[in-house]
């Protein structure tokens, strides 16, 4: 692959930050809708991928369905709707190599920093190939890095863990030497990572035991939909892809609707179907039944029941308290009880970094996205030329990652029409700030300085609701008098 230019020589019209499911999703859209741009992909890894190259646990897989999590213009074809790490990873590929975006790809660049002068009307992206530096000019900078660190993980730390004689290991860096086969497993969490490794682990395990401070709704959904099958028997391939793909949409909104206008019935509904799954005689009341409303954290999906399956077995279990400390043989909780444990696995979390970690400035000054605020959740005032993916906390990622994609070709549509080379979105006054995410997760509550906020009014709110969007992204106007657009040399 070619290596990172100097600032002298090569200016791209959009470079793009990352080959994940985003990145590859917006080459598709600049090649489709802006075939005269010149782009490049600069991914830090030596694979396509992103998350799903990335996460290598067992049973690692989506919470949100492929045909929503797929692209809108690449048809999920495989059966599973809940499908695992490997075919997510080979659907990325595939659709990078099917429209030749792999040859855009710059493996092994890591972004570290990047720098914007209006008098050029340009980024200078400073990037390390392979621990040589390099640096790359492009007009347009598209951030398609995820939300998360791929280098560190939540880990909090936990007293005399130094005694414990077993090993400890986090899902985000799975040692593929680990052999748990007819072990007794712990795994610390209650999110999407801990209902995944538990029913995958044990299996081979002698037993696992989900240890959690305190429960996660959690769902039971299909893997295979039967209305996805029926709608393949009755219509070419596509049109069922998006037959499939708007049931999913409407019904899953309507479904987020009920639970955030009637939350407690919500709640009933779905401890209700985990007591049905695991029988009158489990405790579901204190470990499936958080004290939070349905959707104030992200609703854990288990496919085909899976995680209960193996609680009903007695290969599994949950213990709901807090952890004293480690000992010798394992883990030794606040309630007196220990846990005895041959590997402990920590599904405490992702660390939140925005903008992929990169040192931005502008025009000198350092730029810090705690102080700024979300644009259309995909921008940031008073940062010009630059857009960032990020999707749903209620719904797929892709969906809002494919709007964001449409959103920068009209941008750079409008621009190459009006003749302006910058167009950065202004704060406006009397907006109040609001949090970026209403989520009342851990890693969100962690990361409140280093997320941008949103605002009280458009176009500065960032919708969980795909219709919204649609309306305000695909069809709003471009120059909505909060975008400023400048020529070179001034920053608007």
């Amino acid at each position: 692959m070619p290596q990172a230019s100097t600032a002298g020589g090569e200016i791209l019209d959009v470079l793009i930050v990352g080959a994940g499911l985003s990145g590859i999703g917006a080459a598709w859209y600049l090649q489709q809708r802006c075939p005269d741009k010149r782009y490049a992909i600069l991914e830090a890894r030596a694979a396509i991928g992103g998350t799903w190259d990335l996460f290598r646990y067992p049973g690692v897989r989506s919470d949100s369905d492929m045909y929503t999590l797929g692209y809108g213009f690449q048809p999920w074809t495989a059966g599973k709707a809940i499908a695992d790490g490997p075919s997510i990873r080979g659907y990325i590929r595939d659709t990078a190599r099917d429209n030749g975006i792999d040859r855009h790809i710059r493996f092994r660049h890591k972004v570290v920093a990047a720098a914007w002068s209006s008098a050029d009307a340009c980024w200078t992206i400073e990037a390390d190939h392979d621990g040589t530096p390099g640096t790359i000019r492009t007009r347009f900078l598209y951030m398609c890095s995820g939300y998360y660190s791929y280098e560190e993980a939540y880990r909090p730390p936990f007293e005399d863990e130094d005694l414990y004689l077993g090993r400890i290991v986090h899902p985000q860096f799975w040692p593929q030497d680990l052999d748990y086969a007819g072990k007794q497993v712990v795994v610390v969490g209650s999110g999407a990572t801990a209902v995944t490794l538990v029913p995958a682990m044990a299996g081979a395990a002698a037993h696992v035991t989900m240890l959690q401070r305190s429960p996660s709704y959690v769902v039971t959904r299909p893997s295979e939909y039967g209305f996805a099958q029926r709608f393949r028997k009755w219509m070419p391939e596509r049109a069922a892809y998006w037959a499939t793909r708007w049931r999913v949409i409407l019904e899953s909104m309507l479904l987020y609707r009920l639970a955030r206008s009637k939350p407690d019935l919500a709640r009933q509904k779905i401890v209700a179907m985990a007591r049905h799954q695991l029988g009158k005689d489990f405790d579901v009341a204190t470990h499936f039944t958080p004290d939070y409303k349905p959707w104030d954290q992200r609703v854990c999906v288990v496919p085909d029941g899976d995680m209960f399956k193996a609680i009903r077995k007695g290969q599994a279990s949950v213990v709901t308290d807090h952890i004293e400390r480690f000992t010798e043989t394992g883990i030794l909780l606040k309630s007196g009880k220990e846990l005895a444990a041959d590997v402990v696995v920590l599904a405490t979390g992702l660390k939140i970094k925005v903008l992929g970690g990169v040192a931005v400035t502008v025009d000198g000054k350092p730029f810090h996205a705690g102080e700024s605020m979300s644009y259309k959740g995909m921008m940031l005032s008073e940062l010009p030329n630059c857009v960032m993916t990020f999707g749903y906390t209620n719904a797929s990622w892709t969906l809002k990652a494919d709007l964001t994609a449409a959103y920068v070709c009209r941008l750079l549509r409008y621009m190459d029409r009006k003749g302006v080379a910058i167009a950065v979105p202004r704060r406006e006054a009397g907006v109040e700030p609001e949090p970026f995410l209403n989520f009342t997760s851990g890693y969100v509550q962690r990361a409140k300085g280093e997320l941008p906020q949103q605002g009280s009014r458009r176009p500065w709110q960032v919708y969980q609701n795909y219709l919204q969007d649609m309306i305000t992204i695909r069809y709003g106007r471009i120059a909505d008098g909060v975008m400023h657009f400048g020529a070179k040399g001034v920053l608007p």
